[in-house]
């Protein structure tokens, strides 16, 4: 049996794995969608400090 990871390792090197990583950073790469990105990584930064 393999484990979630060989499994994730496994579609993330196949051409649909690739592809969708390359739409993500394509993505991430916008301004707007940075800004959210950053908001997002503050909100979740202060969730974590309390506790």
């Amino acid at each position: 049996m393999t484990t979630i990871t060989e499994r994730l390792l496994r579609f993330f090197r196949s051409p649909q794995g690739r592809r969708l990583a390359q739409q993500a950073q394509e993505l991430a790469a916008r301004p707007e969608n940075r800004r959210r990105l950053d908001r997002l990584r503050r909100r979740l930064d202060r969730r974590s400090r309390y506790r």
